[in-house]
């Protein structure tokens, strides 16, 4: 292993990823677990939902109605009976390797994991001023009071390891509505004793001021102090990576009007015959292209080549990100003879691979996916050795993301557009763990995943390092990576124009990560080259790794 792969594999890898709905986490620390093996600190909040492991008792410890109360009931593969997470809470899960307990190729001693979870809550809380902190004999998590005859918990912890590899952690209660788990649920199946929070302790510290704590403390208990955090924007102020000097919000003037732009970005247009026969094509069948609606800067080259991204269920989008073209007025209903023209115009040109876009479809109740799945099943009823690849909205990260993965596109494909900072910026209707949710569920489903980003809005070298390494860690095959191209006035300004050779620095680092292709160039954009890059990763669908078996420990 080089010193530069040495250091990445090392390092924890600490991200605030803000309010995230439980299984879309879940979802992301299982990709985490099975990937790459590097080390991951994720902190985060969830919205109200219980969870109870394997051996939980609900007729006896689950009190409400969850549904009545606003909240999800989740069964999860860790130690434990129920137990709250919501608001208020901070929900840590460290993704790490282990030691093993005798020596190299050993079990991992899972005993001293627990044991070094609990002593990390128990350090932030003595840190921040808490008195008589300790474990509780016999008792599960961290207790305070805990030489009085009325201890009562302020964190539950629940972990699971399999082959030197850990996932789920702990849940410490801050500002937390202890009535949730007061008034519900008997958490964790403790009836003796009650549950407290910093909050009603007196202490008004703020979830950040927690969080800061816990990451510090964490990089030097389980990696020597090597740490590299980056936060989705806490509130309405962006956050930039802790470990780094000052952070410096993105500088909102635009180059673009103060500067010509490089000679790297100004494409070379050619509308010869095969472009104008494309579009020929697309416009007798009444489609949509994004080439067009987005002002890509390859539109001649592609079209040259015979391909061409279809931009499926209309042209109006629900959503209005700062960086993008399309008609965001209301949307019309979805065409349902639409799926049969794309067949068509896939096999009239004879496309090897074809490439589906959507826009952003939040007025649909399954998001669009079932109107994308329709197109890939007759792209394939008419064209049946086309290779099509998926370029999706998030569906908000609901379960009607599985209708499209049932239809197993050989590429799907879901963008994270920019590094955590930025994402409120760009674009504030998604969001940064959502985006790793979808990419490592549509993984977990056994498809080829790809995402991609641009360059130019604000971001660190640093930033966008991460951003691959929390792409790798997901599963993702393939990513592209191009400059941002302000579309408009109204649109977010470019901050700086991206140097050639930093494209192909980042496509080295994260080829080096475990991504198998990375396209990246000033002009890459989301299909660029993608029938190159499809074939490039297709001998890696059959090399997934077994399943792993866990061990459940609950402390």
């Amino acid at each position: 292993m080089s010193r530069e792969n040495a250091e990445v594999a090392t390092k924890l890898n600490v991200r605030w990823l803000g309010k995230v709905p439980y299984r879309e986490a879940l979802a992301i620390q299982s990709a985490m677990f099975t990937h790459t093996g590097m080390q991951h600190l994720l902190m985060l909040e969830h919205p109200h939902v219980f969870t109870y492991g394997p051996s939980a008792d609900l007729e006896k410890n689950l009190k409400c109605d969850p549904a009545a109360v606003g909240a999800e009931l989740v069964k999860v593969n860790r130690g434990g009976d129920i137990t709250y997470h919501g608001p208020g809470q901070l929900v840590v899960y460290p993704i790490l390797n282990l030691v093993a307990k005798h020596g190299v190729g050993g079990p991992a001693d899972m005993r001293a994991h627990v044991f070094g979870v609990e002593q990390l809550v128990i350090d932030t809380l003595q840190q921040l001023g808490v008195k008589s902190v300790d474990r509780l004999a016999g008792f599960p998590g961290v207790w305070v009071d805990t030489d009085s005859d009325e201890p009562k918990k302020i964190c539950a912890i629940g972990v699971r390891v399999s082959r030197g590899r850990t996932m789920h952690g702990f849940a410490l209660n801050v500002s937390t509505d202890l009535s949730f788990m007061r008034d519900h649920i008997v958490p964790c199946g403790i009836a003796e004793f009650g549950v407290t929070s910093l909050h009603e302790l007196g202490f008004a510290f703020s979830l950040r001021e927690v969080a800061d704590v816990v990451a510090r403390l964490a990089a030097d208990r389980f990696a020597n102090g090597k740490s590299d955090r980056h936060d989705v924007a806490w509130g309405a102020a962006p956050v930039v990576s802790s470990d780094q000097s000052a952070p410096k919000p993105a500088v909102r003037t635009s180059v673009e009007y103060t500067a010509r732009k490089p000679e790297w970005l100004r494409p070379h247009v050619n509308h010869g015959a095969e472009v104008l026969s494309t579009r020929k094509t697309l416009r007798d069948l009444n489609l949509v292209t994004v080439c067009e609606q987005a002002g890509c800067p390859n539109l001649s080259e592609c079209w040259a080549d015979g391909t061409a991204t279809m931009m499926v269920l209309g042209e109006r989008c629900t959503r209005a990100c700062g960086f993008c073209l399309i008609d965001t007025r209301r949307p019309l209903a979805p065409d349902v003879n639409e799926p049969m023209r794309v067949a068509q115009a896939v096999a009239k040109m004879r496309l090897e691979h074809a490439v589906l876009t959507m826009v952003a479809r939040d007025d649909l109740a399954d998001g669009g996916m079932a109107h994308v799945a329709s197109c890939v099943r007759e792209i394939r009823a008419r064209s049946p050795f086309t290779r099509v690849e998926t370029l999706i909205s998030d569906a908000k990260g609901s379960d009607a993301l599985e209708i499209l993965f049932a239809e197993r596109p050989d590429v799907l494909n879901h963008n994270i557009e920019t590094v955590a900072r930025l994402q409120r910026d760009v674009r504030p209707s998604a969001g940064y763990a959502r985006s790793l949710g979808v990419l490592a569920r549509a993984r977990a489903a056994g498809l080829t995943t790809k995402s991609g980003l641009m360059l130019g809005l604000g971001e660190s070298k640093a930033e966008v390092e991460a951003t691959l390494i929390d792409l790798a860690s997901v599963g993702v095959q393939i990513v592209t990576i191009g400059q941002y191209l302000r579309p408009s006035a109204q649109h977010l300004p470019v901050v700086r124009w991206a140097d050639p050779q930093e494209f192909v620095y980042f496509a080295r680092f994260g080829e080096r990560i475990g991504i198998d292709h990375v396209e990246a160039s000033p002009l890459t954009r989301s299909s660029y080259h993608a029938k190159q890059a499809a074939e490039a990763t297709a001998a890696q669908i059959a090399s997934e790794p077994p399943a792993p078996q866990f061990v459940s420990v609950r402390s």
